[in-house]
Formats: structure tokens, C-alpha cells, sequence
């Protein structure tokens, strides 16, 4: 296919998912099925067309006075792949699956509007709505903060230490362009590539295959390993998912002492099986039931509550769910939250830590939710989490934000890194 027939292409599955309001990646995967004729890079240029205005629709849609579909992807290929609309036009020109053409008012705004004339929600690429609490969190920085959240995101590997070391697997990962990362001690990263480039498939790789890494955002292995399990600990992760953050700590304890992993979701702990066998990782227990975790009440030295959250620290990776975020589903996820950390606190030990993590960037979720927690419940206190991150990780890699010293919030602007929050509580002895 051509350019003209990628876009579109693009333009069709922005335009489904507008009007199906349906998760991108079900939409693409329509469209592929639709149209078999598409090669992979082909599906994988329509991808990046989607995604990427996606991440940036409402500047996008400011700059084209435009918020149809068609403005949006010829916004991509106009802002962000570097052509002009004399090029598109050329390029365009004789190719019968190429998207009508421009029309003079478009033309005449994208060329002569300033984005800094635009509101600034606009300028941030983010909801209206969700302003207030960006400022909040980031200050005089937020716009910054909220920009890189419209970013292309890297691939982002962790070596399994129980199978090979670091410079082992990017020997293997050479032709992929992996290179280690800045801060996570085992982490390793492919670049996100630009236009219509695609990422490696690295999981075809047979030293994937062999369990020498996992696919792991750089965000998600800083915060497991800020937990600070080490060899002999008992260890819950409450909120365990597909195991990514388990499979970390386990290896971090060298397979000595005990992980258990449990999620509420049984659908979402089913992929950590076959994740465990891969890695080789002899000391977790899997529980898909919380009555398997009643011996161990009380008894725990970390228990570590991955809470579902609203996941405005992965709008890079997922940004149609920017658009569909509501008030109303943060105040879901803010109940779920002091629901999951009062459950998951039975299990502390005196003496041991309750490590509160989401993938969100919003103060609600975050400070406000762990400073009520610890309120709430007095046996518990806030302890400096920046300790641990200097012992840990290289002087002088990114650092992390820190609104009073304690907690920790990592970013794509402070850390490049997907957006997470970390908080370490202590029960007293």
C-alpha cells in the first residue's frame, strides 16, 4: 500500500472507534481481518497513524479547526512524520485509494494557527476535566508532564536473572536495538522508532522463548524493585495481574522465600502460569481464591497492592482510554483502592510494609489516597521510599518527582518512563 492508502486506512478505524466507542487495538484488529490484503508493515503504519492521533486528538483537532477523523490523520502525517501539505498533495496525487484531499480551510489553519494560542488543556493533550488535578500534582510543570504523556512510548524488556544477565540477552536482542536502561538494573529498551516504523517482534526471539526476559515497562520494574524483597521474605502480591511485577520480585530474591500472587480477577491471573514455567521461578504460589491466603494473615513482610486505577500513566500506551476517562470512573477506582489496601493490610505483619502502587498520575489515587489510608488506619505510617531509590539505582540517572519526600512518582517527562506511583507504609512493631 502507499501512503495515501495508510492513511486511509487509519482514517476508517479512527472513524469505527469514534463511533463504537471500542478499544483501539479490537478496532485495528477488525480492520486487518477486513482487509487481508494489507501487509504487515502496512497494518503496522495504520497502527501508528491511529495511535499517534490518538495521543495528540485534541491539539490536533485545535490546529485543523478539525476534530473529524480525516483532520486527525492528516494532522499525524502533517505534525508529527514531518511532511507538508504541498508534499501529501503530490504524493497523493493519481493514487485512487488516497483520502479526499485537504480542503483551503484546513489548509488555511494548519498553517497559521499556534498551538500556544490554544486552551491549555488543548496544549496538554489531555481532558478538560482532568486539568485541575494535573496542576495539583505537577505544579507549574503540568502542561510539560501532560505533553510527554502524548509521546511515543519505547519497548521496554527486563532481563530474568535467574536464566541469563543483562549482557547476555543484549547480545541476543542485538538485531532489535535493545540497550540498557537508564535506571532499572536489569532493564533493557528498543526505541520507539518514528513515521511508519515498527517495533521488533520480540517475542518470536528464541532467547524469549528460553525465559531470559520479559516485555516489562521500565516503570513497572523500578517500582517492584523498590519493594526490596530479598532472599527468605514472604511476600503478597495482592494485585498480581499477569504476574509481571511477581515474576520480578522473584527474581530478585534469587528463588529463595516465598512470592504468593493473587488477584481478585481470575481472568487476569491466568497468563502468570505459563510466565512462571518460562522464567523458571520455583517460589511463588499462585491463589485465585482469597480463602488460600487465610493461614498467612498477619504474618507477611511485604505485601505489595498493585491497585486498579484510572492508568493516566499509560496513556502512551493506551490512549483511547484518555478520551473515555470519566469523574465518574475515578471515583470507582478511588473506592476500589481503600477497598484493596484494607484487605490487603490484614496480611502485614507487625513490623512489615504495605507497598501502595497504581499506574495513575492523578493526586487523588496517589498522595491523597495513601495519607487517608494511613489516617484511617494509625498502626500504619508513611516511610521515605527516596531511601531506597538511592541505594538501588545509579547517582546519576533520572530521578523521580517526590511532593514531600516520601513517595515516589515516576513519569515520561521526570523518568522516561511509563507513569506510576509508589508508597511505602510501615505497621509498627
Amino acid at each position: 500500500m502507499r501512503l495515501g492508502g495508510r492513511l486511509a486506512g487509519a482514517i476508517e478505524v479512527l472513524d469505527d472507534i469514534e463511533a463504537r466507542r471500542r478499544p483501539v487495538a479490537d478496532a485495528l484488529k477488525d480492520w486487518g481481518l477486513a482487509h487481508r490484503f494489507a501487509g504487515s508493515g502496512d497494518r503496522a503504519a495504520i497502527g501508528n497513524i491511529v495511535y499517534d492521533a490518538l495521543r495528540m486528538k485534541l491539539s490536533h483537532a485545535w490546529l485543523m479547526d478539525d476534530d473529524s477523523a480525516a483532520a486527525l490523520g492528516w494532522a499525524v502525517l502533517i505534525r508529527q512524520w514531518g511532511y507538508s501539505p504541498e508534499r501529501l498533495a503530490s504524493e497523493f496525487d493519481g493514487d485512487n485509494f488516497a483520502p479526499a484531499p485537504l480542503t483551503d480551510a484546513q489548509i488555511a489553519a494548519i498553517t497559521s494557527r499556534r498551538l500556544e494560542d490554544a486552551p491549555l488543556h488543548v496544549q496538554g493533550d489531555i481532558p478538560e476535566w482532568i486539568q485541575a488535578s494535573f496542576e495539583t500534582a505537577f505544579g507549574d510543570n503540568w502542561i510539560e508532564e501532560a505533553r510527554a504523556l502524548a509521546g511515543r512510548p519505547t519497548l521496554d524488556l527486563r532481563v530474568n536473572t535467574l536464566k541469563a544477565n543483562r549482557d547476555k540477552v543484549l547480545k541476543a536482542l542485538d538485531r532489535a536495538g535493545a540497550q540498557a536502561a537508564r535506571i532499572a538494573r536489569f532493564g533493557m529498551r528498543v526505541a520507539a522508532g518514528e513515521g511508519a516504523s515498527r517495533l521488533p517482534n520480540v517475542t518470536a526471539e528464541l532467547s524469549f522463548q528460553k525465559g531470559w526476559f520479559e516485555v516489562q515497562d521500565e516503570g513497572s520494574q523500578i517500582v517492584a524493585d523498590l519493594v526490596d524483597a530479598r532472599e527468605g521474605d514472604q511476600v503478597l502480591d495482592f494485585c498480581a495481574g499477569g504476574g509481571g511485577k511477581t515474576l520480578a520480585m522473584a527474581a530478585a530474591m534469587h528463588n529463595k522465600g516465598q512470592v504468593h500472587a493473587y488477584d481478585a480477577d481470575r481472568k487476569r491471573l491466568a497468563p502468570i502460569i505459563e510466565r512462571l514455567k518460562r522464567a523458571g521461578t520455583h517460589n511463588v504460589q499462585v491463589h485465585d481464591s482469597a480463602k488460600g491466603l487465610a493461614a498467612i494473615k498477619g504474618k507477611l513482610d511485604h505485601v505489595l497492592v498493585d491497585a486498579p486505577c484510572t492508568g493516566t500513566g499509560t496513556w502512551r500506551r493506551r490512549p483511547d482510554t484518555k478520551w473515555r476517562l470519566t469523574a465518574r470512573n475515578l471515583q470507582e477506582r478511588v473506592s476500589q483502592q481503600q477497598e484493596a489496601l484494607t484487605e490487603a493490610s490484614a496480611y502485614v505483619r507487625p513490623g512489615g510494609e504495605l507497598l501502595y502502587v497504581t499506574c495513575s498520575l492523578l493526586p487523588e489515587e496517589n498522595d491523597a489516597q495513601a495519607s487517608a489510608f494511613c489516617a484511617a488506619n494509625p498502626e500504619f505510617s508513611i516511610a521515605p521510599a527516596l531511601e531506597t531509590w538511592d541505594k538501588l539505582f545509579a547517582k546519576d540517572a533520572p530521578r523521580p518527582l517526590s511532593q514531600n519526600g516520601l513517595t515516589v512518582t515516576l513519569s515520561p517527562a521526570s523518568t522516561d518512563t511509563d507513569g506510576f506511583f509508589f508508597c511505602r507504609m510501615r505497621r509498627k512493631g
